[in-house]
């Protein structure tokens, strides 16, 4: 037991890490550093010496070697390799454990095998915005999963507090509006509208009559190349108003829900998690105002992707925690994963 603890806490730390990677190299427009998948430019590492880059420039004459966002790139790819490696160990080990579970572990393998599937496909569909998107989203689910995978495994922070049953549809609906407005942020940076609107609190003067919902959410198949955005500057503000609404919505509901929490909940574990949550949730929308004001600086940028990263984790494992108080209620109760 003590192997798989150490394990899923690894995993959730370098899980962390390649979020962050990965918001990195896609802030620093290094998502096609490397435009081959899973090597760069034909190589294990970025090529430096004189002839191998002559030779990455003449098999990618549309791509010169940009050295600084190949290695951006790469950085990622070698941190994500490793998390797929790591969460391999958690399934064998797991399957080779009598009194382990085997399910989760293998939806996180699963789970690995799709985001490296993803990030080839960013790769080889040139940044299409779809699947930068559901890159992001595989990399927040990885890591809500491995926190509860965690929690399983430490069965001495289970807490029991059956007054707050009432509240799992509510911590279901929360989650369901964060995922939403996660993916609406997806959709805005791996579109290129994070700058589409300047002005708070909504958008620029006249923008209701500039959107453009039809076009917002078109997929918009069949383009060679999408970096750097293939939308209308008025489609790209239509996508930001979206998000900003949706940061308001998602305020609120999840608010209301943390509120609800703390007012309820006696254990020193469910309120410490309530008000991490509660901390974490009024940073990202901080952070989200910041991005507009400063026009979205590269770090701040970053910590918006991670914190909602870990804003939805807590949000798992709060609902995994009053699932475990239903079960230990003596409440008929059979556990999903």
């Amino acid at each position: 037991m003590k192997k798989q603890q150490w394990l899923a806490t690894i995993a959730i730390f370098l899980t962390m890490g390649v979020i962050l990677l990965g918001a990195y190299t896609r802030l620093t427009d290094a998502g096609l550093g490397c435009p081959d998948w899973p090597g760069c430019y034909g190589f294990l590492k970025v090529p430096h010496q004189e002839h191998h880059i002559a030779a990455a420039e003449q098999a990618f004459p549309e791509r010169p070697l940009e050295p600084h966002k190949a290695w951006n790139e790469m950085v990622h790819r070698y941190f994500a390799g490793s998390l797929g490696l790591l969460i391999a160990a958690i399934f064998f080990v797991a399957m080779f454990s009598r009194a382990s579970p085997k399910l989760l572990p293998s939806v996180l393998l699963a789970l690995v095998v799709f985001q490296a599937a993803l990030g080839m496909w960013t790769v080889t569909l040139n940044l299409l915005p779809l699947v930068v998107m559901g890159h992001l989203l595989g990399g927040f689910t990885l890591l809500s999963l491995l926190a509860v995978h965690w929690l399983r495994l430490h069965p001495e922070f289970r807490m029991q507090e059956p007054q707050l049953l009432s509240l799992q549809p509510f911590a279901v609906v929360a989650i369901i509006v964060l995922v939403a407005q996660i993916a609406l942020g997806g959709w805005t940076a791996a579109n290129y509208a994070a700058l589409a609107c300047i002005d708070l609190p909504i958008c620029e003067a006249g923008w209701q009559q500039r959107l453009n919902i039809s076009e917002a959410f078109d997929l918009h198949l069949g383009h060679d190349d999408y970096e750097y955005g293939v939308m209308s500057a008025e489609v790209r503000q239509t996508v930001h108003v979206f998000h900003r609404f949706g940061a308001l919505v998602t305020l609120a509901v999840v608010a209301t829900f943390l509120l609800q929490l703390w007012r309820r909940a006696t254990t020193s574990i469910m309120k410490k998690l309530t008000l991490a949550a509660s901390l974490l949730l009024l940073l990202q929308f901080s952070l989200g105002v910041l991005n507009v004001v400063l026009h979205l600086p590269l770090a701040n940028a970053v910590a918006h992707n991670f914190i909602a990263a870990n804003l939805l984790m807590l949000l798992v494992v709060i609902l995994m925690q009053l699932r475990s108080s239903k079960s230990r209620s003596g409440t008929s109760h059979k556990e999903m994963l």
